[in-house]
């Protein structure tokens, strides 16, 4: 999921400062009150809203599955994602969860429809 903008970010708060009530401001902008609190309090502590990097360590495999993805896809429409799954357990050696590869093709925009 994508953050939020640092330009709705700075809309919210700044119309919380200048006294709009924050229920008020919730239903406006259609964001969670623990969200607004939480931009509120970077505001007041940091300074800045930019959104927080995304935790966690790079994703290694994704690159490579979306760089494979393609040529493996057109010559393979109709395979189910544990045929994919195995096809790049045996290319690469590497395990990759139905889970992973579903995300990967997703992000090539692939339909996953089946021919009848």
């Amino acid at each position: 999921m994508k953050p939020y903008s640092e330009d709705l970010r700075r809309v919210v708060v700044t119309a919380v400062e200048r006294g709009m009530k924050r229920a008020e401001a919730v239903q406006t902008f259609a964001v969670s009150l623990a969200t607004m609190k939480r931009w509120l309090k970077q505001q007041r502590e940091t300074g800045d809203l930019a959104p927080k990097p995304i935790p966690g360590p790079p994703a290694l495999k994704r690159d490579a599955l979306l760089e494979a993805l393609p040529a493996r896809l057109a010559e393979q429409a109709d395979a189910t994602l544990e045929a994919h799954c195995s096809w790049w357990s045996e290319t690469t050696g590497g395990e990759v969860s139905t889970a992973t590869m579903s995300r990967a093709i997703t992000a090539l925009d692939w339909t996953r429809k089946k021919r009848r």
